[in-house]
């Protein structure tokens, strides 16, 4: 198998853009190429949504139009708000058979053309049909897995405040987050109820945003050395645990299995974060934690910017923003400038860095692992 490097990397500012989604993408693709022409053998395109959310279908010919890459390759990938790291996984596989030489992978999504309540519609078709028909949405199910997570593990409401916290802490330091203010506990705790215990500083908000990365099969100083993803059961009443989610546990076992690496080897992570309880039952999924220990991390510091398990130095979809299709190559895009160092005010010590995306809730999950060569 031909290993696989990562060359350059771009990303958009992400909050709400007034650019159409093309254009955002291409700021991206001309950020990663550093506005130097390129040839690519293809194009892999992460978007979640276009038809409805910006009423474009044929989007991976719009695409290779728009950048005036003409005859080569496109093609769309849709894995819910896993989008960008299926489209990474499967431009990764193409290189690493060696049907291609170098890829650009391009993922984004643009959100804030409708108002929260029908972004919401279109984000809860993701669910579960008869539970979607009970009246569940996303944010409705996360506070399911708070609930549970509180009783069994006995986390308090100004505890899970700390996640939120400690992420727009980190957006402050990214000059590419949605949000660059800190927030305190009692500020979430004031904020609107969304679905309780949930508050609205405890979501991921609607967002625009895109990313580009190129991957070849000429040497660079990153390396992608693992990859795994696996699914689990759509509706969440069929699933083990409210608590664990095995989506995670397997995809991270595969990607830690390719890499020849143990999750004590990650020096940074970026996980994905849509709603508080996830930046703690996560890292617990990935090995990091033991189950209920994710709560005593973040209160200890340990997934700080200055702990020993960095996560979210980006800000997470908490502070960073979350336009659903680009958020998980904005995770690539974060640990490979820690790897590089070129992460500024937020750079940590890193050699292996981990990236983990949710596809619908939590039932289609890729990891990630890059390392410096």
């Amino acid at each position: 198998m031909t290993k696989v490097y990562v060359s350059g990397v771009g990303i958009t500012k992400f909050g709400k853009r007034k650019e159409s989604l093309q254009t955002l993408m291409y700021e991206a693709y001309v950020h990663a190429t550093k506005n130097q022409e390129q040839e690519f053998d293809a194009i892999f395109v992460g978007c979640m949504n276009p038809d409805e959310f910006v009423g474009d279908s044929n989007f991976a010919t719009l695409i290779a139009d728009h950048l005036g890459l003409y005859q080569t390759p496109s093609v769309r990938i849709d894995n819910a708000p896993a989008s960008g790291s299926a489209a990474f996984e499967q431009a990764f596989f193409s290189v690493a058979s060696g049907h291609y030489e170098k890829v650009l992978v391009l993922a984004g999504e643009k959100m804030s053309i409708f108002p929260t309540s029908i972004a919401t519609r279109i984000l809860s078709k993701l669910i579960d049909k008869y539970e979607r028909n009970t009246g569940a949405t996303m944010p409705a199910l996360a506070a399911l897995v708070t609930r549970r997570y509180m009783h069994d593990y006995n986390l308090s409401r100004e505890e899970l405040a700390l996640a939120a916290v400690k992420n727009h802490h980190n957006g402050t330091l990214n000059p590419y987050a949605q949000f660059q203010k800190e927030i305190t506990v009692e500020d979430i705790l004031k904020s609107k109820m969304i679905a309780d215990p949930l508050r609205l500083y405890d979501c991921a908000s609607i967002s625009d945003g895109a990313c580009a990365v190129i991957l070849t099969a000429s040497k660079t100083d990153v390396k992608v050395t693992g990859i795994g993803h696996a699914t689990d059961f759509l509706s969440l009443q069929y699933r083990d645990s409210l608590t664990s989610f095995n989506a995670t546990k397997v995809a991270a076992k595969r990607a830690y299995k390719r890499a020849h690496r143990q999750p004590k080897d990650i020096d940074v992570a970026e996980v994905h974060d849509a709603f508080t309880i996830l930046e703690i039952v996560n890292p617990e999924d990935l090995g990091f934690f033991k189950p209920g220990e994710g709560v005593a991390a973040l209160i200890e510091g340990k997934t700080g910017l200055n702990g020993d398990k960095p996560i979210n130095p980006s800000g997470g979809l908490k502070a960073r923003g979350h336009p659903v299709g680009a958020t998980g190559l904005a995770q690539i895009c974060e640990i490979v400038w820690q790897l590089r160092e070129e992460a500024g005010k937020r750079q940590v010590p890193a050699n292996i860095g981990l990236c983990h995306n949710i596809g619908g809730f939590v039932n289609n999950n890729i990891v990630t692992i890059l390392e410096s060569c």
